[in-house]
């Protein structure tokens, strides 16, 4: 059955919890997607992203800021998506050094994973980009890689065992 978040093909309160990773930034509108959630389900975890937060990742500093003016376009504001599910908790969702899921900040300890395209495809805002853009900026990261400039640079990250980069983990309902 294919349905969009806006219009959920499900009686109310169908079910115990409803979930929705990473997502909300493709819905067409995230409010009525949000309102669905609520509809359909008791209780409602989302995972997202928060575009204010601070730091942001290397790679959106350094190499690709057109991921950051993609990002900040088109991600709802953790505060309104809390907001619209009338949320009781907001947690920060640190992502571990080793952490195997490939969402864009998965490898922030291991820059060399993001010179692999099969991983960059993973990331629907990698995927997005054409090649014109991504592609530059993946031969700088090379080239810093190659000449230890990255690894001088963000030393500090190596010994770090997760690091918060803005995911949140929302939950509401009960």
């Amino acid at each position: 059955m294919k349905a969009g978040a806006e219009a959920l093909p499900f009686a109310d309160s169908s079910f115990d919890a409803a979930m929705a990773i990473l997502t909300i930034h493709h819905w067409r509108d995230p409010h009525r997607g949000l309102g669905e959630l609520r509809r359909v389900a008791r209780r409602q975890v989302v995972f997202t992203w928060d575009p204010t937060h601070r730091p942001e990742l290397w790679v959106l500093e350094e190499y690709l800021p057109e991921i950051r003016e993609m990002d900040h376009a088109r991600f709802t504001s953790v505060t309104e998506v809390a907001d619209a599910l009338d949320a009781h908790t907001v947690t920060p969702f640190p992502i571990p050094h080793g952490f195997t899921d490939g969402f864009q900040c998965a490898h922030w300890r291991r820059a060399e994973c993001y010179l692999d395209p099969v991983i960059r495809q993973a990331s629907s805002t990698f995927a997005q980009l054409p090649p014109s853009v991504v592609e530059p900026a993946i031969a700088r990261l090379r080239a810093d890689l190659a000449s230890g400039t990255w690894h001088r640079r963000h030393a500090d990250l190596l010994g770090q065992q997760s690091m918060d980069y803005g995911y949140r983990l929302v939950i509401a309902g009960g």
